[in-house]
């Protein structure tokens, strides 16, 4: 329910943005940072989370995280100005950047291995639906009511969280044992890792924006972030109570897993901001149809997700993994025919075999990544393999909309090169356009008809960017296949290691 309410609402929070930047009487660059704020405290916390359980407690931690992404929720939506409202998106991402980590292990250490995949196969569907859902939903709020209640919806569902948890959950013996230890604070890899991160996210997120290292607050930025993340990986290395257990890298499955989870971020996130992107601005769609049509891969996904569940406690995962790689790959490769003439069931069709292949890959991955490690790293390996997803995903979509920008460019000066006077056929479309729009009663026909022809242009060649976009994006899946064979192959019988 949790996870739910965090998808869901950072999702219907995009759709919202132009229609809360108008009612807090801010600009649309100032308004980007009611997700930037968001998406850099979600960053910082994921990492924190395995230690910030073993210090608190995994539940009084979890509980904790929820009733704060609850409140910051409530005062999102009071709040009076953009000011106020990005502090208390600040708090919001504090808050939901510690439900999925300790949610996994949660399901780490209340299943067995044989059940696990089924664990995380159920848990999976709020993760998915969410996303499918929040923006058909944000829009409809939006539209109808007020960008408020799309943080008002939160506060029910926090608080019966809070409620079946505290009544549900417990933490396991090892992990009590564990929290009796006492813990010295690392202030240092705190702050650390707090700057690197944050100045990272800020640079993804606004790197395109501000045209990357042509701007010197992304440079000051990036060596910000680089020199923080060095030192962070050398101090923690070596510190007695890290924050980050990077010591966990030397099991290699744990450490190919995690590598798989930033490539599924990066493909799954850069995907799912140009389909909407390209139907809308392309395609013509409105903001709730383009939602429409992510919906169907949402929907396959959910109703795979057993399946793969109950499969992965009796067969090898990897055969499982490069399956779904390979159906991945086959819908980036189909979207690359696209065209300005494609139609809703066409789009709709690439998602649904798109959502085949996630299903076959988000389970076992999450499974494998504990399969081989000692229960009490359960709640650290949570944070890291959250945090791979997170930035992959931001990653995804800095590259996925820098590489929009300028292959749309590179192509429109390309198709721009063919447009001499000299042309046969731009003759005779400039010929047709002009007695086209003189015979309907055009007081500039020859001006009108280069102008069809320039904006013609530009649809084509931002056609062209995004079919570009997909190849790559297919590229990448398939190159992701070998590196499923770095896992640890599984005990006899095809189960997936026991602790």
């Amino acid at each position: 329910m949790a996870t739910f309410m965090e998808v869901l609402d950072t999702s219907i929070a995009n759709v919202s943005l132009p229609h809360i930047a108008g009612g807090l009487s801010a600009g649309v660059d100032e308004s980007t940072w009611i997700l930037t704020s968001y998406l850099v405290s979600n960053a910082i916390i994921l990492p924190m989370s395995g230690w910030f359980s073993n210090l608190l407690g995994r539940k009084r931690f979890y509980m904790l995280c929820v009733a704060m992404f609850t409140a910051s929720s409530f005062l999102c939506g009071l709040a009076p100005n953009l000011g106020s409202l990005i502090f208390f998106r600040i708090l919001q991402g504090l808050g939901g950047g510690g439900l999925q980590p300790s949610e996994q292990a949660i399901l780490a250490d209340t299943f067995t291995p044989a059940k696990r995949g089924m664990a995380f196969a159920i848990y999976g569907m709020a993760v998915v639906v969410a996303p499918a859902v929040g923006p058909t939903l944000g829009g409809f709020i939006t539209d109808n009511y007020s960008w408020r209640w799309i943080f008002y919806i939160n506060v029910p569902i926090g608080i019966i969280s809070l409620l079946l948890t505290s009544r549900l959950i417990s933490d396991p013996p090892h992990l009590r044992e564990q929290k009796k230890h006492n813990f010295r604070i690392d202030y240092i890899g705190l702050g650390l890792l707090a700057i690197g991160l944050g100045a990272l996210q800020v640079v993804l997120d606004k790197g395109e924006r501000d045209d990357w290292f042509d701007s010197h607050f992304i440079v000051i930025l990036t060596a910000i972030s680089i020199a923080a993340l060095v030192m962070v990986l050398l101090w923690e290395w070596y510190h007695e109570h890290p924050i980050i257990d990077l010591r966990l890298f030397r099991d290699r499955s744990f450490a190919t897993a995690n590598a798989l989870m930033f490539s599924l971020g990066f493909v799954l996130w850069g995907t799912t901001l140009l389909i909407p992107l390209f139907v809308q601005t392309l395609m013509g769609y409105p903001a709730e149809q383009a939602g429409l049509v992510l919906m169907p891969g949402g929907l396959v996904i959910i109703a795979l997700l057993p399946l793969v569940g109950r499969l992965l406690g009796r067969i090898d995962p990897r055969p499982m993994m490069v399956f779904g790689l390979c159906v991945l790959s086959t819908a980036m490769f189909y979207m690359t025919h696209f065209d300005l003439e494609l139609g809703f069931g066409d789009v709709t069709l690439a998602r649904l075999i798109q959502g085949t292949g996630l299903a076959f890959l988000w389970v076992p991955i999450n499974t494998v990544a504990y399969s081989y490690l000692p229960r009490e790293k359960n709640n650290a390996a949570s944070g890291l393999i959250n945090l791979a997803r997170n930035v992959g995903a931001s990653m995804g979509i800095s590259y996925v909309t820098t590489m929009l920008d300028r292959r749309t460019q590179f192509h429109q000066d390309r198709l721009a090169a063919h447009l001499y006077p000299g042309n046969p056929n731009l003759v005779q479309m400039l010929h047709g356009a002009t007695a086209a729009l003189k015979a309907r009663g055009g007081s500039q026909p020859l001006e009108q008809a280069y102008g069809l022809l320039q904006l013609n242009v530009q649809r084509q060649a931002a056609m062209l960017s995004y079919i570009d976009n997909f190849q790559i994006l297919a590229i990448v899946a398939l190159c992701l296949i070998p590196m499923v064979f770095l896992i640890k192959k599984p005990r006899k019988g095809g189960k997936i290691a026991v602790h």
